[in-house]
């Protein structure tokens, strides 16, 4: 688990820490090098702790005036190449800026990036607890509310008005009504279509027995007897229920086929009919031309605007529960659909990873112009608190490492 960032007060301490350690050790070894070589003459086998001490001591000097060269200038004295933070930050600028556009920016660490992140598995986990719909619910339901009201009536509604117009001419109708019926008629639709149009019409035809007797004695003979004009009714009666019947049992019954051959027809010629495109695209003009299309979106926006303006008077006793429900549905979706999280990623990836390509050159100069815009001191003082911990670490390494090489190099003059 990764440990959370120190904010600066911590940093401060913690690098105000690393260089008493740092220091301390300088100490102990100008303590040690000096106790030794005092004590030396009398105790030659301090030899080898004066020379491990004074080595240690130059080791330590040395990466102390490295160190702290890069952010001031070493005991206040104008050595060239010091205080390399404050003399040459505008260049340390464009570097980074550079390095975090090519290094970090480019295609394809952030697609890597993105894509390890799983934001449609995350935000299916997020939307899974209640708390966290409800929270997201209200702050789209108040957004939208501020938006709704913010928004011009008039124009508001002749934009949705125009709009949609503007689409629907610039859409052949009776293409798209094809399209839509070839859906509705797969998988054996229009049979079942057929089905209930058949059971319909022999409910019709037994609820109005009276009404077929009645027409078929007012446009029979008189000379024939009203008890033969019943009976001829009765059998018309009995034959439509018969064959309707029929129809429904039998699945193989040739008025089948050629209802499905009647529906492809008319589909076919909804597609390809200039004759049938032309008028259904009258028709469609005429329904735009409607005041019931403006009628239609002047409703729909007032009750837009009256639910926002209630929303808006009193928000905790508003019922998000539709949208709340919308949102578990999204999360159940993404949560159970691997193909849709993978869809859902790769969208929020390529959305992400080409907006952040597209603008690095412009994080890259904002990068450079914010630390060229630093104060010189503030720079160093600021990039010393990021790293400057860390670097101490540097002087106690040269320390330990330089007293190490000095009594390996002593060690190796006794014995030459």
């Amino acid at each position: 688990m990764t440990a959370a960032p120190l904010d600066e007060h911590s940093r401060r301490i913690a690098l105000r820490r690393m260089k008493l350690v740092a220091s301390g050790m300088l100490v102990v070894a100008v303590a040690v090098f000096i106790v030794a070589r005092m004590l030396e003459p009398l105790h030659p086998w301090l030899g080898y702790v004066r020379a491990t001490a004074e080595a240690s001591l130059v080791g330590g000097l040395a990466d102390w005036f490295a160190v702290t060269a890069l952010f001031r200038r070493p005991l206040g004295l104008p050595i060239p190449h010091t205080a390399i933070m404050q003399t040459q930050k505008d260049r340390v600028g464009r570097i980074l800026g550079n390095f975090v556009q090519n290094h970090f920016l480019s295609r394809a660490v952030l697609d890597a990036r993105l894509t390890g992140l799983r934001p449609a598995s995350r935000a299916a986990e997020w939307l899974s607890d209640s708390d966290h719909r409800r929270r997201l619910a209200r702050q789209l339901a108040g957004g939208l509310a501020r938006a709704v009201e913010a928004l011009p009536e008039t124009d508001v509604k002749e934009f949705v008005q125009r709009s949609a117009v503007s689409r629907l001419e610039a859409m052949q109708l009776a293409p798209l009504v094809g399209d839509v019926l070839t859906i509705a008629t797969a998988d054996g639709r229009p049979q079942e279509l057929l089905n209930e149009a058949a059971r319909l019409i022999g409910g019709a035809v037994d609820d109005g027995r009276a009404t077929i007797q009645a027409k078929v004695r007012q446009e029979s003979p008189r000379w024939l007897p009203l008890g033969v004009r019943d009976a001829i009714a009765d059998r018309m009666i009995s034959g439509i229920q018969r064959y309707l019947a029929e129809l429904v049992a039998d699945p193989h019954h040739p008025l089948r086929g050629r209802f499905d051959a009647a529906v492809q027809d008319f589909i076919q010629r909804l597609k390809s009919s200039p004759e049938l495109i032309a008028k259904a695209e009258d028709l469609k003009h005429e329904l735009l031309g409607h005041p019931v299309v403006e009628d239609l979106v002047s409703s729909v926006w007032d009750r837009i605007r009256g639910a926002a303006e209630r929303y808006r008077a009193d928000p905790e006793h508003a019922s998000l529960e539709p949208l709340e429900s919308a949102l578990a549905a999204v999360a159940e979706s993404m949560a159970t659909n691997a193909d849709l999280r993978a869809e859902v990623d790769r969208f929020v990836t390529d959305v992400v990873a080409s907006l952040l390509e597209q603008h690095r050159h412009e994080v890259a100069d904002l990068i450079a112009a914010t630390v060229r815009d630093w104060d010189p001191q503030v720079a160093a003082n600021r990039i010393e608190l990021a790293v400057g911990r860390d670097l101490q670490f540097i002087r106690l390494n040269g320390t330990l490492v330089g007293g190490l090489a000095g009594l390996v190099i002593y060690v190796v003059a006794k014995w030459l």
